[in-house]
């Protein structure tokens, strides 16, 4: 999203208060580590979500763990909100600053300080790339498995607080099922060690707990990542349909087939389209929709998997299967897909990428229902899928230059959002709900639940000055949403 949908607050602090903290933080940190002037701020008022910004009052860059610790420490002191910032590459509004409060970017803290091949693990600073990690572990034969689309710039720390997955979560899980342990400063700069390099460790659980935790509980300053071998071989395998229905069905009928891919995508024609435009991956542009599956493992393994999974999808009415003759065309395949969303870019002046998950057997039905809602909103939406786990990407196109048609692409929106909630799924897979899905934390989770979710909260920021304002609603948002006379009902247009 490209427009400007300043939040209910102001748009700047006061100078003075701006000039005195920043002063303080100049005691702490080096003079190019402190950024005041709104041109220096300006960069970070937002983050992928761009449709909301907000100037914070000062920027912090810290290099070192013992920065970042006397940053928290002096805002702690002065009751001063924090906000931290990895590449700015989320899709909820996690990392929207506090108008109020410094936004700490943690992009300077980019050191991988190990990696243990015998024990196949890597310590690493937040700052550190995606695939950056992997780059470094290939020499050993070893990568690092969860791959976002945004891969090449979003970092591990943002990986941990959204949980992040990508295109190979079906058979190697999300980040909290591929980190081992992490650092994480509280708000008043206490250092905490939660989880372990062994296999398990005592007591809670509490890294789960602080992954996907949107940076509301603490500062990840090192994450101890596990490392994967890399496979003997992976091929990809292309289907086409004439039927976006079909498509969906045929997701359950590989994973019934007893095969769980290493990725298993889907995208539909509009989507399909703009990256064929974009990227000439060779998709065949005539499809309703396409299905990617990947399966990897030893070469036996991958053939006989590959030939199972070309006989469901032909099954299944796939009009077109074509298996990656080569390394270059299986990247090409997944190059289309992984931009896909930069491509969608290229068709509409703004688009508003969700993000919600369903169980794989709702598929169709799910599809169908956007197909509706589209036509009712009088908006175009291009579908994206990690369909393997159900995580689905609905992009809405929309121009932000005519009146209303923001705030009606919001809607349209939290409509599918609720669906997903209707049909047994969740409000979010991977990009989190920071400020963009705070509403429909509402219909997800009762009273009785948020409060659970607000004493957490309470727990380890007793002051809320870590990310205030995101993931839990407040009680009167929730009871204000649900005395609407018709909240799933469409705002008034003239389109």
């Amino acid at each position: 999203m490209t427009s400007s949908h300043e939040p209910t607050r102001p748009a700047d602090s006061s100078g003075a208060g701006r000039e005195t903290l920043a002063a303080a933080l100049r005691t702490l940190l080096p003079p190019d580590a402190v950024l005041e002037q709104e041109e220096e701020r300006r960069p970070y008022e937002c983050d992928g979500l761009s449709a909301y910004r907000m100037l914070p009052m000062v920027v912090a860059l810290p290099r070192t763990v013992q920065e970042v610790q006397a940053v928290l420490r002096l805002c702690h002191a002065q009751h001063v909100p924090v906000v931290a910032r990895g590449a700015g590459t989320g899709l909820s509004g996690g990392a929207l600053p506090h108008a109020e409060g410094v936004l700490l970017g943690l992009a300077r803290l980019n050191r991988i300080l190990q990696i243990d091949p015998q024990n196949r693990t890597a310590r690493v600073e937040p700052g550190v790339r995606n695939l950056a990690l992997s780059e470094a572990a290939a020499p050993y034969g070893l990568y690092y498995a969860p791959d976002p689309s945004s891969q090449i710039a979003c970092t591990l720390g943002g990986n941990v607080a959204e949980n992040s997955g990508g295109v190979h979560c079906l058979k190697y899980g999300l980040t909290v099922h591929n980190v081992c342990a992490v650092k994480m400063l509280t708000q008043d700069g206490e250092l905490l060690e939660l989880g372990s390099a062994a296999l398990d460790a005592p007591g809670y659980d509490l890294m789960a707990l602080a992954i996907g935790s949107e940076g509301m509980l603490g500062v990840v300053v090192e994450i101890t990542a596990r490392l994967l071998p890399s496979p003997e071989r992976a091929q990809v395998i292309l289907a086409a349909f004439d039927d976006v229905e079909k498509a969906g069905t045929a997701v359950g009928e590989i994973i019934a087939a007893g095969i769980i891919p290493a990725g298993l995508e889907m995208m539909d024609n509009l989507a399909i389209q703009a990256a064929e435009d974009f990227v000439h991956a060779g998709y065949p542009t005539d499809a309703a929709a396409i299905l990617l599956a990947e399966v990897d493992g030893t070469n036996q393994e991958v053939s006989e998997h590959i030939a199972l999974i070309r006989t469901v999808l032909e099954a299944s009415g796939a009009t077109e299967v074509r298996t990656a003759r080569d390394e270059a065309e299986r990247a090409l395949f997944w190059k289309g897909r992984k931009a896909a969303f930069p491509a969608v870019g290229r068709l509409s002046p703004d688009y508003y990428c969700m993000d919600g998950t369903i169980p794989r057997r709702h598929l169709p039905l799910v599809l169908r229902r956007i197909a509706e809602l589209s036509k009712e909103y009088g908006l175009r939406v291009a579908n994206v899928f990690h369909a393997g786990d159900g995580n689905m990407h609905p992009l809405i196109l929309y121009d932000a230059n005519n009146p209303g048609e923001l705030e009606r692409t919001e809607a349209l929106g939290g409509r599918i959002l609720e669906l997903c909630v209707e049909v047994g799924g969740t409000i979010t897979g991977e990009h989190g709900v920071g400020i963009e899905k705070i509403t429909q934390m509402c219909v997800q989770f009762t009273p009785e639940e948020l409060a659970q979710f607000r004493a957490v909260k309470q727990a380890f920021d007793p002051d809320e000055l870590l990310n205030p304002g995101k993931g839990v609603p407040a009680p009167r948002r929730c009871s204000e949403y649900r005395t609407l006379p018709h909240p799933h009902s469409p705002p008034h247009t003239n389109s």
